[in-house]
């Protein structure tokens, strides 16, 4: 299992990952956010990623307005930047976007820890089932990606899941 926590698994990856490490690392983003336990999420780490993915990166507040205010003064003149609140799955959730080189970068917070976050949990049910199902199942996870679905609903098909497929994909048994 790789450690998601340590960007280091970037480096030896795809060419999307390597650079993906090289922002990451030399703007310091995870660095900067490090008050708020962060992790790299979605789908460059495990390798679904499509033409205009994003560098997703989860983190835990315990304080809603300083987080808000500390992503606005770390990253407030990157460009693009925005930031909004969203309430999801009933959870207070801050958002924060901007580009930073050719990488759009999400900043997802919530008052849950950031291995308890869904976005955290799915790519680790993820990853264990792209590694127990082969290169042919993660290529169909990419196709019907490219064709506009997103991941869990892309995994949810291809798994046969009925229902809400965030829901389910947490619950998944390989």
């Amino acid at each position: 299992m790789i450690n998601f926590k340590n960007l280091s698994y970037l480096q030896t990856g795809t060419a999307k990952q390597i650079a993906a490490f090289s922002v990451l690392t030399n703007h310091k983003v995870l660095e900067n956010l490090a008050d708020f336990d962060p992790i790299l999420v979605g789908t460059i780490p495990i390798n679904i990623d499509i033409e205009d993915s994003d560098l997703d990166i989860v983190c835990y507040w315990e304080n809603k307005l300083d987080f808000i205010e500390k992503t606005k003064k770390l990253f407030g003149k990157e460009n693009r930047f925005t930031i909004r609140e969203e309430l999801i799955n009933n959870q207070e959730s801050i958002i924060a976007n901007f580009f930073i080189d050719t990488f759009e970068i999400e900043i997802f917070g919530q008052n849950i820890p950031t291995e308890l976050q869904n976005g955290y949990r799915h790519m680790v049910i993820e990853h264990q089932i792209l590694s127990s199902r082969g290169e042919n199942f993660r290529l169909q996870i990419i196709s019907l990606k490219e064709k506009g679905l997103k991941t869990e609903p892309a995994f949810g098909l291809l798994l046969g899941l009925n229902g809400n497929v965030y829901e389910e994909l947490l619950d998944y048994k390989i």
